[in-house]
């Protein structure tokens, strides 16, 4: 790739070029279009890129527009006595060219740093192009910027407003094209696009093995376009070998080009209708078929209707996932749409330690940056990553379900084994009904075997270990029986060892620990699962959670050993002394810590595992989040707005004081009162049943213009995210466009595929018109194509 680029060494007396080492290095080493820092801040000089490639970059940043983070809260600086900032109406008065950094808190010109002439000051110096302007005490200076008719500034517009037009490049001025071949270009490229949009709807490949005239299968996008002339005598007069040589609009790289035109604009769409609205963010890694961490992005908000919209803006690669990393690709992305943190109003994670970590995750690091951007856990994953994944941060507790999976691998490992474990388990029963153990009736004693444990299922762990305990004494014959008669020595040997750590104090008290603690939880995870889920219910439920754990941890040590010890009298295992010496298996007495039985079960094993939930469950569901939910709750409509409480409505909109100020609160407190009455006394608003209803109902009845606050009220709860679904399905999504057989797929080539095969809704909403009009001004007419 260096054949694309030259270093320059600067004059002694230039101005310092304001880019760090690694920008240089990653520019040096690959150019991606896409990848082009969006802040003017970040840029490397044009100068630096080599003459080849000059005009692609060029052409990249004006199609991309000026970066203009309309809503972004920018920063005082102090001139003299008094504080002053960026003003973005200057954004309206200059929209073409003024561009602003948030990285460097300075304002730039586009048109400048695309064509400014490398003379230094005689052509207006260089503050508006690498040091940026700062100087925010002197609005006029924008103006003199622009300057007369023949200045530098509108030289460099010029030049700017040339390289989009066709009607400038040489090839249009050598080629005069008659209108029947305009007419002709356009039939040809509108049947690509119509391929292209077919083949992105379906994520399916563009090309094939082999593409020549002579081959059988040419790939999905040629044979569909061949279909296409087949059924279409328009198409078939102007495709193909009917077109020029140099103009068939069949290429790869125009296959590329018209995926990244549609993709542009259903991005467009998006962020137009965004507008400059608030909004939340989730955000989600995996890896892809290449084993390449991707990072995607969903923003949430609502629309002008009161619908809640979630939409796919797109995936970036992260070579790291550190949390600054992960910053530096959402600030990036968001700068390539003209969005703004500042406007963010909520954040969706899962628990991953970079995300949430409350010292330096991706979610302090904006929160400090925007302190309404409140957090919520993913609700979807909460009782997995709470309950199973911290729990496994003690070595007793990971020993545990690495046991549990190879039980269930190896009693399960054959339709033999299962066969048997029934008939062993159907006889105890038998036996149990025979002594009268148990009694029987209509719906008892059904046939149950043993649960595979998953991480992305709420009930699995539970369900696995509550069926190993009632399934105990035939799993243990089972393995007898593999002991026994197993095909080769390896089988017989791993049975022997499972046998052997099942039927330990050690495995029994851990085994019982952890199904007690899943239990207590149990109806909280079934609540957060729910399609519906009642905020109010589920934070009680949490509430109950903690109170539980608590008293466990307090008070029911002596229950949690005797359950323990009953089971494994039941069975016939060895009970250890609670006042014995306590031996660490595979390590010497010497070296062994000197601790009695009592202590290390009670002390080391049963709080420390305690406090691990309680703690993460109060990172979890935190007070200020807790009572964020909890408020939100109380715009409900249902029953009558029965929920309905107006302080702890005026509470919740003193948590956004971006958004409502001093003197709105005080006439929020009023409004409310008005609102109340209006919607307990209207027929419209008598048989809603959630927000989204409400909010949609308001925007219908205009009632959102008359209570407005409250709306701003409503559409904020809105905007809180409680789950991560649609970011899971972008991944999903993923693994379909770029599969085993694409795995080569470049970031940018995937990127544009995914935003529209998810987004396929918008792109349906994209005309052709729009893509024709973008790709022509990304690229002129191809040779060969």
């Amino acid at each position: 790739m260096d054949k694309f680029l030259i270093k320059r060494k600067h004059p002694v007396d230039s101005e310092p070029i304001n880019a760090d080492s690694s920008k240089r290095s990653r520019v040096d080493s690959e150019i991606n279009l896409a990848d082009l820092p969006s802040d003017p801040g970040m840029r490397i000089r044009i100068l630096d890129y080599n003459p080849n490639i000059r005009d692609e970059v060029r052409r990249s940043y004006l199609l991309k527009g000026p970066c203009q983070p309309r809503n972004h809260q920018f920063p005082y600086t102090l001139f003299g006595r008094k504080q002053r900032r960026f003003n973005a109406a200057s954004f309206d008065e200059y929209p073409s060219w003024l561009e602003y950094s948030v990285n460097e808190d300075a304002a730039y010109c586009l048109c400048c740093y695309l064509f400014k002439a490398n003379v230094g000051a005689q052509a207006g110096g260089d503050s508006f192009v690498g040091k940026g302007f700062k100087n925010w005490s002197r609005k006029e200076k924008l103006r003199v910027r622009v300057g007369s008719v023949n200045s530098a500034h509108n030289q460099a517009w010029s030049n700017c407003v040339a390289l989009l037009s066709n009607k400038q490049h040489i090839e249009n001025v050598i080629i005069k094209h008659s209108e029947q071949s305009k007419i002709d270009y356009k039939i040809r490229l509108n049947a690509s696009i119509d391929c292209v949009r077919f083949l992105l709807r379906q994520g399916l490949a563009f090309r094939g093995h082999d593409e020549g005239e002579t081959s059988k299968n040419r790939g999905n996008f040629m044979e569909l376009l061949q279909f296409l002339a087949d059924h279409n005598e328009s198409i078939e007069a102007v495709a193909f070998k009917n077109a020029p040589e140099n103009l068939k609009l069949t290429s790869p790289d125009i296959q590329k080009d018209i995926v990244n035109a549609a993709a542009t604009e259903t991005t467009k769409l998006i962020v137009n209708d965004l507008g400059n609205d608030f909004f939340s963010v989730l955000v989600d890694e995996s890896r892809d078929v290449s084993i390449k961490e991707q990072m995607s992005v969903v923003v949430r908000y609502v629309d002008t209707k009161g619908r809640v919209i979630e939409r796919f803006l797109g995936i970036e690669h992260v070579p790291s996932t550190t949390s600054i990393s992960l910053k530096s690709a959402l600030h990036d992305l968001f700068s390539r749409h003209g969005l703004s943190i500042s406007n963010l109003r909520g954040q969706g994670y899962d628990g991953a330690s970079n995300m949430q970590g409350e010292l330096g995750g991706l979610k302090t690091l904006i929160l400090n940056e925007n302190s309404s951007a409140y957090y919520v856990h993913c609700f979807a994953h909460q009782l997995q990553l709470t309950l199973v994944a911290v729990a496994k941060k003690h070595l007793k507790i990971a020993s545990l379900f690495l046991l549990l999976t190879n039980v269930v691998n190896v009693v399960g490992g054959s339709c033999k084994r299962r066969d048997r474990l029934r008939e062993q388990q159907a006889a105890k029963v038998i036996k149990a009904l025979d002594v009268g153990e148990i009694s029987s009736g209509r719906g008892l004693n059904q046939e149950t075997s043993l649960v595979r444990a998953g991480d992305t299922r709420w009930g699995s762990h539970y369900g696995t270990m509550v069926s190993l305990i009632l399934l105990f004494p035939s799993i243990i014959d089972v393995l007898e029986m593999i002991e026994e008669d197993g095909l080769t020595q390896e089988q017989k040997c791993e049975a022997l060892q499972i046998s052997t750590s099942l039927q330990s104090f050690d495995f029994v008290f851990s085994l019982h620990l952890m199904k007690t603690l899943l239990g207590i939880t149990n109806e909280l995870s079934q609540a957060l699962q729910r399609k519906e889920q009642d905020i109010v219910n589920a934070m009680n439920l949490v509430g109950l959670c903690k109170k539980q754990l608590q008293t466990l941890r307090d008070s029911g040590w002596d229950s949690m050993l005797n359950q323990a010890t009953l089971f494994c009298e039941k069975h016939d295992i060895d009970v250890c002394n609670m006042d014995d010496m306590f031996l660490l298996p595979g390590r010497s007495r010497r070296k062994a810590p000197r601790m009695s039985n009592l202590h290390h079960y009670r002390v080391e094993l049963f709080y420390a595992v305690i406090d691990l939930q309680l703690m993460e469950l109060g990172n979890r569901f935190s007070e200020t989040t807790t009572e964020l939910l909890l408020c939100m709750s109380c715009l409900s409509p249902s029953k009558s707005f029965l929920a309905f409480d107006k302080s702890k409505l005026v509470r919740l909109a003193q948590f956004y004081p971006n958004d409502y100020s001093e003197m709105e609160i005080m006439i929020l407190d009023d409004q409310l009162e008005t609102y109340i009455l209006d919607m307990r006394t209207s027929s419209d608003f008598s048989n809603l049943n959630g927000i989204g209803d409400l909010a949609q109902k308001m925007v219908e009845t205009k009632r959102d213009q008359v209570f407005p606050l409250v709306y701003l009220l409503i559409k904020l709860a809105f905007t809180l995210p409680v789950a991560t679904a649609t970011v899971e399905r972008s991944f999903s999504a993923m693994h379909i466009v770029k599969n085993r057989l694409r795995n080569r797929m470049g970031d940018q080539w995937m990127n544009d595929n995914l935003v529209t095969y998810i987004e396929k809704d918008v792109l349906a909403e994209v005309k052709n018109e729009d893509i024709i009009d973008v790709f022509q001004k990304m690229k002129t007419r191809r040779g060969q194509c």
